[in-house]
């Protein structure tokens, strides 16, 4: 099999687990060199482990990504570790849905901050070292994927202000597309629906209940369904970006 992105560097934000550690593994698998950054150093350097145990080459980053100049020290630590930067998969992120009376304002904060502002930090950060990566004759294509959700396209009851972070995601990322295209940065965003991961712990009582019955009733994607949809979209010829791409379970017809 012919590995797409050797010679390439991506760097996956939120890699510590679910969708972030599935995706920083398939992309390794495609011959990049991958930064994982994350808050929880031990899951990180299991991951490296695992990939340099599989031939490939990784580079753990623990850090807060809210906090501008830690995201800024991310992308500045993985340059000056593999010497450029071709992907950033902005995964990181946070869901804490419930009713807006009863919904605690820390919690809207901490969505917002990882959610929009990290990412946001992010790519600001990377965008100088994409353009070097697009110009130079490896690919002559740099990639941003975000990860955003079906509620990023559906408003639902209780999921407002994460229905809020995720219409702002999609919004920037077209923006985004139109602005850096010509340049050869392709910028897309993928939306799962329903996913195994750890996004869907922080609940509790009748919400957390109305979660666990609804995976019950169908079968969910695995975190490897959205990894592979990641490498779909980067490993596309040159000419080819994509711009959005909707991931849902075969079964899921509405969400709760």
């Amino acid at each position: 099999m012919s590995l797409k992105l050797v010679g390439t560097v991506a760097l996956v934000t939120g890699a510590s687990s679910g969708i972030g550690h599935a995706t920083a593994r398939a992309l390794a698998e495609q011959g990049a060199r991958v930064v994982a950054v994350a808050r929880r150093k031990d899951r990180l350097d299991a991951l490296v482990n695992d990939i340099q145990q599989s031939g490939g080459e990784a580079l753990a980053i623990a850090s807060d990504i809210t906090d501008r100049a830690s995201a800024e020290a991310a992308v500045r630590q993985a340059v000056d570790h593999f010497g450029r930067l071709d992907i950033l998969v902005n995964n990181a992120g946070v869901m804490i849905i419930g009713p807006v009376v009863e919904n605690e304002v820390r919690d809207w904060e901490q969505m917002i901050a990882l959610n929009q502002q990290a990412l946001l930090y992010m790519t600001k950060a990377a965008l100088p070292h994409l353009e070097a990566a697009a110009e130079s004759d490896v690919r002559g294509v740099a990639d941003i994927v975000n990860i955003s959700s079906y509620a990023g396209r559906v408003a639902s009851p209780n999921f407002a202000v994460y229905n809020m972070t995720k219409f702002g995601v999609n919004g920037f990322t077209e923006a985004l597309r139109q602005e850096l295209g010509g340049g050869h940065i392709r910028v897309g965003v993928l939306e799962p629906g329903a996913v195994r991961t750890e996004l869907n712990d922080n609940h509790s009582g009748v919400i957390r209940d109305d979660i666990e019955a609804f995976f019950a009733s169908i079968e969910a994607l695995e975190a490897e369904d959205i990894a592979d949809g990641v490498a779909y979209m980067v490993t596309r010829p040159r000419r080819a970006a994509i711009g959005e791409l909707w991931m849902m379970p075969t079964e899921q017809t509405y969400k709760v």
